[in-house]
């Protein structure tokens, strides 16, 4: 390794070290400047990593948040008459899809009548996550027969519901290939509640692993998510602890179905954090009659806390929501609620709730799996399950869009560790070009606008180039990236090195 490389490494090595100390004890919301950004996708559209945007035409233009749901597959459903609450991964060595799902049957009283449901995990797997295969494991008997897909009823073979498929730092994982957390009942008095138990194959669950993370009865999909930058554990849920804790009026036992949260040191060892309320409905959500939260699935990617929220519309729809949090505490919401997994149309099989999840990254897409029924909350007799998949283009589900006459969009001061930027981006019906200034906006030589390429098209992997300049040069500065956009969208910045795209 020669001296000028020697230099950088260390140089780079330096700033993120500086640049952590300088994040701790500051609100995660706002990042220290100059932002060591490292080779991590940038989002633009909540202003993180964005200072300042606006349009050129300011007083009858703007520079507006734009939101991308995903398009539902027309194979849908893939699982017909079967599903509940889902978690699916791919196999990184074969890319075999698998999925794991909460199913119930009716749970009868000596007269034959319906007392509740009794709820087992269920396995199918996949070749090209479109056509699924739910083989006869003969593990469990469900429904007065071995010969079924069920994997996992639970500590005590009685209940098991609510599968997260975990993806934790290795030193916790004990060994085990596949971690899952689920919420169990009837088990008695310290073994109910959220529990943690591993798999060396994802079918056959080690019993002796089981451990209970908390003695909580919050009977929804309970999202387990590791935090690194707290270097903490964090499981949304519901405080039913608190509220729906008796019998009684709305006045003495209140609402239950709230986003809460609680945080843990470890998978293994019960958590002694109490949850506490993040989410409630506002008065956006009660024009529309949604008065509760029926859970929220989470995963944390980039820097941010992305939340599949389940709004409910006592006692008919359960929809799906985008949230997104820096410190997944403090969630946001777009002002329009746009519908992450929409509303099947009347008459199809998803039209009564969607319970949509976390996506699976598949080639350059987001591919979302989700539970959907045919019915209302209230009519579990008669509506149907099922499952079901919505994809978009990877990391496309909010861009800052320019308008016709152009905008700008200005980042924080970075301080410039890469070779090379990509933009994720959709300049087809428009054009893009940066131009490159230092931390008080003074135009670097050779980096303006009319030194760059303008972009015209459609790609996640733009790589913005000038005539006579390359960005290695800028290696350690002081830099803000000033990103002109018309009729376009952008979604990430990237910064790349010379041989990695």
């Amino acid at each position: 390794m020669n001296y000028r490389i020697a230099a950088r490494v260390f140089f780079s090595c330096l700033m993120t070290f500086v640049s952590a100390l300088a994040v701790e004890g500051q609100s995660r919301s706002l990042p220290a400047e100059p932002v060591v950004i490292g080779a991590t996708p940038q989002f633009v559209f909540d202003n993180y990593i964005v200072d300042n945007h606006y349009a050129l035409k300011y007083k009858q233009q703007t520079v507006e948040r734009v939101f991308h749901a995903p398009q539902k597959h027309p194979s849908n459903p893939l699982i017909a008459g079967e599903g509940g609450y889902v978690s699916v991964r791919r196999d990184p060595e074969t890319g075999t899809f698998r999925m794991w799902y909460q199913t119930h049957t009716p749970r009868l009283d000596s007269q034959g009548k319906q007392k509740g449901s009794n709820y087992a995990i269920a396995y199918a797997e996949s070749t090209d996550g479109l056509k699924w295969n739910r083989p006869q494991l003969d593990l469990y008997e469900w429904k007065g027969s071995r010969q079924n897909n069920i994997v996992w009823k639970g500590i005590t073979d009685a209940r098991a519901s609510g599968p997260c498929l975990l993806d934790v730092p290795e030193a916790e994982r004990k060994g085990y290939r596949y971690l899952m957390s689920y919420h169990t009942g009837g088990a008695g008095k310290g073994k109910n509640g959220i529990r943690v138990v591993g798999s060396q194959d994802g079918i056959h669950w080690d019993k002796s692993s089981d451990s209970l993370l908390a003695e909580l009865h919050s009977d929804t999909l309970n999202s387990i998510v590791y935090d690194p930058v707290a270097a903490q554990y964090v499981m949304y849920c519901r405080a039913k602890h608190i509220y729906r804790t008796f019998s009684g009026a709305i006045l003495d036992t209140g609402a239950s179905r709230r986003v809460a949260r609680m945080t843990g040191d470890s998978l293994w060892g019960e958590w002694t954090s109490e949850p506490q309320n993040i989410l409630i409905p506002d008065q956006l959500d009660a024009e529309q009659q949604f008065h509760f939260f029926y859970g929220m699935p989470v995963r944390y990617h980039a820097g941010i806390f992305w939340g599949a929220l389940w709004p409910f519309k006592m006692n008919t729809d359960i929809v799906t929501e985008l949230a997104f949090s820096r410190d997944g505490i403090q969630f946001e919401r777009l002002s329009s609620r746009p519908q992450l997994i929409a509303l099947g149309e009347a008459d199809r099989w998803d039209d009564g709730m969607v319970f949509g999840t976390g996506w699976v990254d598949v080639g350059d897409e987001w591919w979302f799996y989700y539970s959907g029924y045919d019915g209302p909350h209230g009519d579990p007799a008669s509506r149907q399950p099922g499952i079901g998949l919505a994809t978009i283009k990877k990391e496309r589900l909010i861009s800052l869009h320019g308008p016709r006459d152009g905008g700008v969009v200005i980042t924080r001061k970075l301080r410039w560790q890469g070779e090379r930027l990509f933009l994720n981006a959709d300049a087809s019906q428009g054009e893009i070009k940066v131009r490159i200034s230092d931390g008080k906006r003074k135009v670097l030589e050779g980096f303006d606008y009319e030194d760059c390429v303008p972009l015209h098209a459609d790609s996640l992997h733009h790589e913005v180039k000038w005539n006579n300049k390359s960005m290695t040069a800028l290696q350690g500065e002081i830099i803000r990236l000033e990103i002109y956009l018309r009729n376009a969208d952008l979604f990430t910045f990237q910064a790349g090195t010379e041989t990695a795209e």
